[in-house]
């Protein structure tokens, strides 16, 4: 498989939905680099998440600029990171102009019972509320494709692979 040029690709959703997860199997299906956005954040908001409590939109600023510029300087590649609302998609696209996002999205149920699987990560299965409140579904003015995660991380990598990959060829051959 070619690996794609100029492609940035943000895979979205609240905690739990397996970013970091789809995210790594996408970039090595499609011979990308992959940052974890969590990596991103300074220690504040990581401490303040840990503690229970939600980030404002102010703790996030500082933390999209960074996964915007991470895109940005880099040819193509993924990183994981929630978007949550348009705004901040749209903060992302402010320092890397066309990139696409992977919406993971499911249900409240199975994304909790994720959350109190998993061991050692920072964000507590009691934010979860508080992610599904400032989720703003994407719009059709953004570029984007949504993937239920009751589907195997195997399964979402492979179907994002052919749609970034059906994105490139409607590229190339002008007809997006």
């Amino acid at each position: 498989m070619t690996t794609p040029e100029g492609v940035h690709i943000v895979v979205m959703g609240v905690s739990g939905c397996g970013k970091s997860t789809v995210g790594a199997l996408l970039a090595e299906k499609l011979g990308l680099e992959f940052k974890d956005g969590d990596e991103l954040h300074p220690q504040s908001n990581i401490d303040k998440m840990a503690a229970g409590h939600a980030l404002d939109d102010d703790d996030r600023a500082w933390w999209l600029v960074q996964v915007g510029k991470w895109l940005r300087d880099r040819p193509s590649g993924v990183i994981a990171c929630s978007a949550l609302k348009r705004s901040y998609r749209d903060l992302i696209r402010t320092k890397c102009p066309g990139t696409v996002f992977v919406h993971l999205h499911g249900s409240y149920d199975l994304l909790l019972s994720r959350m109190k699987a998993r061991e050692d990560h920072f964000m507590p299965a009691t934010l979860l509320d508080s992610q599904f409140e400032t989720l703003e579904l994407l719009e059709p003015d953004e570029d984007h494709r949504v993937f239920d995660v009751a589907d195997t991380p195997a399964e979402i990598a492979e179907r994002t692979t052919e749609w970034i990959l059906s994105q490139q060829t409607s590229v190339t051959l002008g007809s997006k």
